[in-house]
């Protein structure tokens, strides 16, 4: 179940918008919907598993009161037609498509060395080729013919190379890039872009690294803790609102000041 969180956002926020969450099921794109909804907001929540997204599409009912204001989708943002197929669904149910957050994404944990060009392009063709293609069909199939609407990546903190991940830091780096040039292309039509870096949040993904990790996790963050979802998430329904129309072309950190700090671990020396 989702944690209590107590939003400063009023509950019609984001009244008559439409939503589009990737990796809706758990984590930070669950949470983000949670938040979308608690403002007013119809959302779709997509990913792979359909068991994951009806039991969180039964929670988020529960904040819309019983409404129905929430839509399950399942689809592999990968497959390129399961991504029409997915705005297809989201199109036929509530006409247009207000707000983007691509928050789908994945990684494995290896040394550069033991990263082969398949690791490399599996990585990259989540991250980055399949959100592309998922924003380029909604931005040209409602975004655009409306002039207006909001994308969202998600990126990672720190915002440089990571040890044993730099084939999801370098994909994630391309999206804060992503981010930048579409604002600047797409402010013609209405469309703002924005990048979210989160650090170190306690999500199901970061409980499976082990107790271990996740406690020097927590110990690397300045502030002391590890963020919570329902942080990243009210972050995200703020941009949509009126409160964050004047915000795009730039990364947003939620890190607990990770950036800020930097990778304080020695590197290899062996």
């Amino acid at each position: 179940m989702m944690a209590a969180f107590e939003t400063v956002l009023r509950a019609d926020a984001n009244a008559g918008k439409v939503v589009l969450v990737t990796g809706g099921g758990t984590g930070i794109g669950k949470a983000t919907a949670a938040a979308f909804v608690a403002t007013g907001a119809r959302v779709a929540i997509a990913s792979r598993r359909t068991e994951l997204l009806e039991a969180a599409a039964d929670e988020l009912r529960t904040i819309a009161g019983g409404s129905g204001q929430v839509q399950v989708v399942t689809a592999d943002i990968r497959e390129p037609d399961q991504v029409v197929s997915l705005v297809d669904a989201v199109l036929a149910e509530s006409g247009h498509i207000d707000v983007l957050v691509n928050n789908a994404g994945g990684q494995f944990g290896a040394a550069a060395e033991e990263i082969g060009l398949k690791g490399l392009r599996a990585v990259h063709r989540l991250n980055v080729d399949a959100t592309w293609n998922l924003t380029h069909e909604v931005a040209t199939r409602s975004m655009i013919p409306a002039r207006s609407g909001l994308i969202t990546f998600t990126g990672f903190s720190p915002r440089r190379g990571i040890p044993e991940y730099l084939h999801s830091s370098s994909a994630r780096a391309a999206l804060e890039n992503l981010a930048s040039g579409l604002s600047m292309e797409w402010s013609r039509y209405g469309i703002r872009s924005v990048c979210i870096a989160p650090g170190n949040i306690d999500t199901e993904g970061l409980a499976g690294y082990g107790a271990d990790a996740v406690e020097q996790m927590r110990r690397d963050v300045p502030l002391g803790r590890l963020g919570l979802p329902e942080e990243v998430g009210q972050l995200v329904a703020f941009l949509a609102s009126d409160a964050g129309s004047y915000i795009t072309g730039t990364t947003i950190e939620i890190d607990g000041g990770m950036n800020a700090w930097g990778n304080t671990a020695p590197p290899p020396r062996d």
